[in-house]
């Protein structure tokens, strides 16, 4: 038996790789599949079936084109429907790999197709169960993503508990948990640190199985909710109808355009985004007019699908040798109208043209100096609520990233005062002023490490409240 979990951090997303005797499965697969076929390979494995687990909101899964380009059967568990041809397996159905057994267990509650897939061993032992969204690591999914007409995110929870009662508790307690994700992702409310358990350990430590009544595991899973990410319904969707090959995504990505072309581009494209994945520190210090922030050494892949319109033309500006990697990064959350990059970065912007952007950035002894001398500063954090309340610089207005996409939520900042931006550690805050310059506003400055380092390099008076300034 060999069971390896490929890890996705920018989405805290796992897939797993199962192969027994030269018989391989995949569980979840992301859109870019070269890692599995590579196992395959190594391994001297066939892939015989893709499961999945759920249709998936926060990526697009690889089912599809790791089917074609190894015949296997992609699996579903019962009340699925999709676009594609599919077999939808019945609860308590078994497929055999080598000397191991897979066994369908309907868990509806996340969604109603949320199936989980129990692995025995040559002997028929359960060793592990690969749980999807229903149970994490210290939480289980969320409820409230497959709502529609009388199903109401209550009767999800509901159907959630009976299927974790009756379901995965049972199991022996040694069975290993492997989940679909870990911590950060925004599938659950609060998933723990680490990306695997057993039975044993979520009996005895996760809030949602202590409930002792169906009805304390309904108000336990449901209170406390956020909006989940705007692009979750899109990438719902692709997963159910379909998408584009990856290869032909990736093609017609790595389209170079010259400085020349791109500025052609812009005139007879309005709509165009220009998507700088650079690092955050290289991004203020210049960039091409107009251009979105989002680096790769954040949660990106995450950002573009909160902050960026699906159905635009992207073109990327990258460090040189990244472009692939945000063609693919971006592809991963439906991402396909990517019509190429600058060639030769932004440096071969700067070389030939005179105007480009920049944001300043100031250390947080310099916001000290001038929150006293400045009527006209204004400092907007672009935190989560929820940080926001814990702790935040008095007088600071509290605008979440996630709601900046919306052009309306500047509308009551004046675009003659002199804007301070700030978040937790100074990713999140490049990106806001990537949007707010955008939108016109041209006084602003990058807080550089945010408010980790407000809080321990300055006497700005901090303050704790629960309303939340908006």
């Amino acid at each position: 038996m060999f069971i390896k979990q490929l890890y996705t951090g920018c989405l805290s997303e796992a897939a797993y790789f199962v192969e027994s005797e030269g018989e391989a499965i995949v569980i979840d697969p992301v859109r870019d599949t070269e890692v599995y076929l590579q196992l395959a390979r190594e391994r001297n494995a066939s892939i015989k079936y893709i499961f999945e687990t759920h249709f998936h909101a926060d990526f697009v899964s690889g089912h599809i084109d790791l089917g074609k380009k190894t015949g296997a059967k992609i699996i579903y568990g019962p009340d699925t429907e999709t676009n594609f041809p599919v077999y939808v397996a019945a609860d308590g159905e078994e497929f055999k790999i080598g000397k191991l057994t897979i066994e369908v267990l309907h868990t509806p509650g996340h969604t109603l197709e949320s199936t989980c897939y129990l692995l025995k061993d040559e002997n028929k032992k359960p060793y592990c169960v690969f749980t999807g969204d229903t149970l994490f690591v210290g939480d289980v999914g969320r409820p409230d993503l497959a709502q529609q007409g009388n199903l109401t995110m209550e009767k999800l929870a509901g159907l959630l508990y009976d299927s974790i009662q009756k379901k995965l508790v049972v199991l022996p307690d040694d069975t290993i948990i492997y989940p679909a994700h870990g911590p950060g992702s925004s599938c659950g409310k609060n998933l723990g640190p680490e990306t695997y358990s057993t039975i044993r350990e979520e009996k005895a430590t996760n809030y949602a199985l202590k409930a002792q009544t169906r009805e304390e595991f309904i108000r336990a899973v449901t209170d406390g909710l956020t909006e989940p990410p705007e692009y979750f319904p899109i990438n719902a969707r692709i997963n159910k109808e379909g998408y584009e090959s990856l290869d032909k995504v990736v093609a017609k990505g790595l389209t170079p355009f010259s400085v020349k072309q791109v500025k052609k581009l812009l005139k007879e494209n309005e709509d165009l985004i220009i998507l700088d994945t650079r690092n955050a520190a290289e991004f203020t210090q210049g960039f091409v007019p107009g251009s979105v922030s989002i680096g790769l050494e954040g949660r990106f892949a995450e950002w573009a699908g909160s902050l960026l319109p699906f159905d635009q033309d992207i073109l990327l500006v990258t460090e040189p040798g990244k472009e692939e990697e945000s063609i693919v990064r971006l592809a991963r959350v439906g991402f396909d109208k990517i019509v190429g990059y600058l060639e030769g970065g932004f440096q071969s912007w700067r070389d030939v043209e005179e105007r480009f952007d920049m944001i300043i950035d100031i250390e947080p002894s310099e916001l000290a100096m001038d929150i006293p001398y400045d009527d006209s500063l204004v400092i907007i954090d672009v935190r989560k609520p929820v940080e926001f309340a814990e702790g935040h610089v008095q007088g600071a207005v509290n605008i979440p990233l996630n709601d900046m996409k919306d052009p309306g939520s500047m509308a009551h900042i004046d675009d003659r005062q002199n804007i301070y931006v700030h978040c937790q550690g100074g990713y999140r805050s490049v990106i806001a002023s990537s949007l707010l310059k955008r939108q016109g506003f041209n006084s602003l400055r990058n807080i550089m490490g945010g408010w980790s380092r407000i809080k321990e390099e300055t006497d700005i008076p901090l303050v704790k409240e629960t309303s939340i300034l908006n």
